[in-house]
């Protein structure tokens, strides 16, 4: 091997995912082991264990973890104070009017992360052009620094009014720190976002101490596991705007990690979107604890230029993705009328499913999957886990008595149950957002995609599901395309037509700069750098924009106000279904900065010369009362080659996942080794009924 390998390791709430690129032949080698949420760097030296390529010979490692998401989820980040400009104290605890808030009245307010115990003020103030208002008071901001050291706070976000504008104040506060309080870590908003909007700038910061002192602890740890393995190579993390960033990057902004797993299967989507010619899809990718749903539209992935965690706004760029607690190891449960539900609560990688064997009794989607017969105990889950039907059963007994039924038609309900929320999800970035789900093929992923995948494209009328290669590990084949990323931002609130050219221009070029700078600490010369310059506009008035790219090829300054004016209007008609005629302003210029990297090729699977594919066996598959041992052929993917044509009903095994076809659904490999199926119209009870005409044979 040379330092050509590849690795990349995503993971996930229950499994880890593995795909390795062996550079002397191109080939894409997919595995998972077992996550390890008591030890998280434990399940990733792990996966670099299962790679042929050892670890002195990895030239680059590409990682994404839930590290910082589950620090979130469960209110276990580190305790964090938050410093602010006098008179402004309130700014995040206050946060901003919406109209769930106006019209819903069993809203909520999700639980801040801190309390106003934790909230601090500082004598300062600059003003919206940078201007200094009230000079810095470093005798007051010593006294606040004293206050953090001893109430043992471990992380401080400073957020003060305009610092975007300027940020000096924000830098000595950070020189205050250091000198009383050394041990605390300390976020400053302007440098994740300078853009206006106080309280998006403050919650993004908050965001980022909360979950600083436990990313920066795990990476540290890891890079010290992997120096001592002999790892030497270039360390990169997928962010949650589609790229990626070096670890020393990852370190002094956590924020943009929050959703780098699912980042991942994105990725890999807009990708695999170009190599088969299918620009619009929609992605599924259902892993141990979550379903992720996106959109991939024209081969890119949709970018908005914030994000939210519940409710608390993420002022970085992100990728637009659903997540809802649907995944493999969702716990079926009865509220309090007695109804059965899925989720969102998960048996995680620890103990997981039931029929893991590991200790896990609740009752979860995969117990439910082995129940019906979709999975099955003869092939083990990364060729190492052999799955108990027994320890299903037991499981599910309790619930499906209590419910009068057997445990085969719970099973079947809980299928169902999870079917349905994964409709919704879908739903929720198409239907919702004034888009057909017909218009679309539907790309799924994760462990448990292909199990119900096709069950939901034909609920939705969608006539075709593509499962890609490695559909469990594909996630983590997206992280090995994604590029290293920096965004860059300045506000600059003006009408369109009354723009500065000369003050544009020194904007962009002050963050190229920047931007150039960092990409060569990072190693990536002038040729393999990209930058790219966009515009937020809005109509005047307005609170929402729209980000259009700069029009570089303009000749003059009226020329490219023309050609900016055209672009929002075409955009903002697709994303809103209208245009206006007020007046146009530019709110924010951005930059992002691309570092690109060598991605590999997908490579061709063999045609088959002759014959057909010969199953190798069958699974007897409950699909009703009437119905309980229905035949599907059982394949391994493994063995299929590209032209491969297979009739539903039939289950589809392979090293990392399992795909389920009904009668009616034809299934055809394609010439990369993708499973294009053409799914039967009708809904999924007429598809199951179909699938009944073929049981299972002596």
């Amino acid at each position: 091997m040379n330092k050509a390998s590849r690795l990349a390791i995503d993971v996930g709430g229950t499994f880890t995912d593995i795909v390795e690129l062996i550079p002397e032949t191109g080939e894409l080698r997919f595995d998972k082991v077992p996550t390890t949420p008591e030890a998280p760097t434990k399940g990733v030296m792990n996966a670099f264990g299962v790679a042929r390529a050892p670890m002195a010979d990895i030239g680059m490692f590409t990682h994404g973890t839930t590290l910082g998401l589950n620090a979130l989820l469960t209110r276990t980040g580190a305790r964090t104070a938050v410093i602010g400009t006098r008179g402004f104290r309130d700014v995040y605890l206050l946060g901003r009017t919406d109209r769930r808030t106006n019209y819903d009245i069993t809203y909520r307010k999700p639980p801040a992360l801190l309390e106003r115990y934790d909230t601090f003020e500082v004598t300062e103030r600059s003003r919206f052009d940078g201007t200094v208002h009230t000079p810095f008071d470093v005798g007051d901001a010593r006294r606040v620094a004293e206050v953090v050291a001893a109430r043992g706070y471990r992380s401080v976000a400073v957020a003060f009014l305009h610092s975007y504008a300027n940020p000096g104040h924000e830098l000595r506060m950070r020189e205050v720190l250091a000198e009383v309080a050394p041990e605390v870590a300390v976020t400053l908003s302007h440098e994740l976002s300078r853009e206006y909007r106080e309280y998006e700038r403050t919650s993004t910061a908050v965001l980022d101490a909360y979950v600083k002192p436990i990313v920066r602890r795990y990476l540290h740890t890891l890079e010290e596991e992997l120096a001592s393995g002999g790892f030497g190579g270039r360390f990169l993390m997928t962010r949650s705007g589609g790229g990626a960033m070096t670890a020393r990057s990852a370190r002094e902004q956590p924020v943009s990690l929050i959703l780098s797993g699912p980042a991942g299967g994105v990725i890999g989507a807009a990708a695999l979107s170009k190599i088969l010619d299918r620009p619009n899809l929609i992605t599924i990718d259902m892993g141990g604890t979550s379903l992720d749903a996106s959109l991939i539209l024209d081969s890119e992935p949709v970018l908005y230029q914030g994000a939210e965690f519940e409710q608390m706004p993420i002022n970085t760029p992100s990728l637009y993705i659903h997540t809802i607690g649907a995944g493999g190891g969702s716990i079926a449960w009865l509220d309090e009328a007695g109804a059965l539900q899925v989720g969102p609560q998960s048996a995680g990688a620890a103990p997981g499913p039931a029929c893991y064997g590991r200790g896990g009794t609740a009752p979860t989607f995969t117990d439910a999957a082995l129940a019906l017969g979709y999975l099955g105990g003869g092939t083990p889950l990364g060729g190492r886990l052999t799955l108990d039907a027994a320890l299903a059963d037991k499981a599910l007994q309790p619930i499906a008595t209590e419910l009068g039924m057997t445990v085969r038609e719970l099973a079947r309900g809980i299928v169902r149950i999870s079917t349905t929320k994964i409709m919704g999800a879908v739903r929720a970035i198409t239907v919702e957002l004034g888009r057909d789900p017909k218009d679309f093929a539907l790309l799924s992923f994760g462990g448990g995609g292909g199990l119900v995948a096709v069950e939901v494209a034909r609920e939705l009328g969608i006539p075709t599901v593509v499962v890609p290669p490695g559909q469990g590990a594909f996630s983590a084949f997206g992280m090995l395309m994604a590029d290293v990323q920096h965004d860059f931002a300045r506000t600059s609130v003006a009408q369109l037509d009354r723009l500065d050219p000369s003050d544009v221009e020194a904007s962009y070029a002050e963050m190229e700069r920047e931007a150039l700078a960092q990409l060569a600490a990072e190693g990536f010369g002038e040729g393999s750098v990209t930058l790219s310059r966009s515009l937020d506009v809005r109509y005047a008035g307005q609170e929402h924009s729209v980000t259009v790219s700069f029009p570089a090829s303009a000749a003059d300054a009226a020329g490219m106000v023309a050609e900016v004016a055209e672009s929002f209007a075409r955009l903002h008609e697709r994303q809103y279904g209208h245009t206006m005629g007020d007046p146009v302003e530019v709110t924010t210029l951005r930059l992002r900065a691309t570092g690109s990297v060598d991605k590999p090729a997908l490579p061709p699977v063999a045609r088959r010369e002759s014959g057909a594919p010969e199953a190798e066996g069958a699974r007897a598959v409950h699909l009703s009362a009437d119905r309980p041992a229905a035949g599907y052929a059982l394949h391994t993917r493994e063995s299929l080659l590209a032209g491969d044509a297979i009739e539903g009903p039939a289950v589809i095994a392979e090293h990392t996942a399992t795909t389920v076809i009904h009668a009616g659904d034809a299934l055809t490999v394609g010439p990369y080794g993708e499973l294009v199926i053409s799914v039967a119209p009708g809904t999924v009870a007429s598809g199951l009924a179909a699938s009944a005409a073929k049981e299972l044979t002596p």
